[in-house]
């Protein structure tokens, strides 16, 4: 059974919104025990700030050492292939890019059956379709987690492919993590802050831990190519340009 559904948009660091029960976002707890824990990260890198929730997780991989029971995972776009990972949690935090109609780079915080039924109603991309069928099936065979959380971001840009985040929504990951890493700590759950922030490091082929080193945030945006040899608006073989 999951929890109640609140939500909360978070103003900053020191003030915040209260939701319905007068509880800050950030003090919020979770309806049930936490159990096994998943902190997943959804979207595209490929297209500006439809990458945040990716961005995310590696951000808090970066400054948080877990325990056995947290797993952390990049999860892309990879829809049903999640299914077996969310059905084994029982707890789960999202970080995403979801429009909500607010402000870019405004960070929103939805819980228990707010999420779903959010992310139905408001598809921004392929990816949430996905998602949402996952949480949807998981509900379907009585396997999903007591506790949902999805921590989000109004994006500014998404038709910039190959882009990177945009200055506005890069400035709100610190805030997310934070406010994941306060909903489990205050919830019982172990965490370490690490004494420096570690690099995000290659993905499993590189004998790293969450996503390939070509797409590591430092190197993809630094290296990007130019708009004179590198589409912007998508892939040049699949498109028809002006003038050719």
């Amino acid at each position: 059974m999951q929890s109640r559904g609140y939500a909360a948009t978070v103003a900053g660091f020191d003030r915040a919104d209260f939701d319905r029960n007068g509880q800050r976002v950030m003090d919020i707890g979770l309806g049930h025990a936490p159990g096994k824990v998943l902190v997943l990260g959804i979207g595209n890198v490929l297209w500006a700030d439809e990458g945040f929730g990716v961005r995310a997780v590696e951000a808090f991989d970066a400054a948080y050492a877990v325990g056995e029971d947290v797993t952390l995972m990049d999860g892309g776009t990879r829809g049903m292939a999640l299914l077996p990972f969310i059905q084994d949690c029982d707890t789960l935090i999202i970080f995403d890019a979801v429009d909500f109609d607010l402000a870019a780079g405004t960070v929103h915080v939805l819980a228990g059956a707010d999420v779903p039924a959010f992310l139905g109603a408001k598809k921004m991309s392929l990816h949430q379709t996905g998602f949402q069928e996952v949480l949807a099936l998981a509900e379907l065979t009585g396997e999903a987690p007591a506790n949902l959380v999805l921590i989000g971001v109004q994006p500014d840009l998404l038709d910039d492919y190959g882009g990177g985040l945009t200055r506005t929504v890069a400035a709100r990951i610190p805030q997310a993590v934070e406010i994941a890493a306060r909903i489990l700590s205050g919830a019982g759950v172990a965490l370490q802050a690490r004494a420096e922030p570690e690099p995000v490091v290659a993905g499993p082929a590189d004998g790293g831990r969450l996503g390939p080193s070509a797409l590591e945030r430092g190197r993809y945006e630094g290296e990007r190519p130019s708009a004179e040899d590198a589409c912007r608006i998508g892939d040049s073989r699949f498109l028809t340009m002006r003038g050719a």
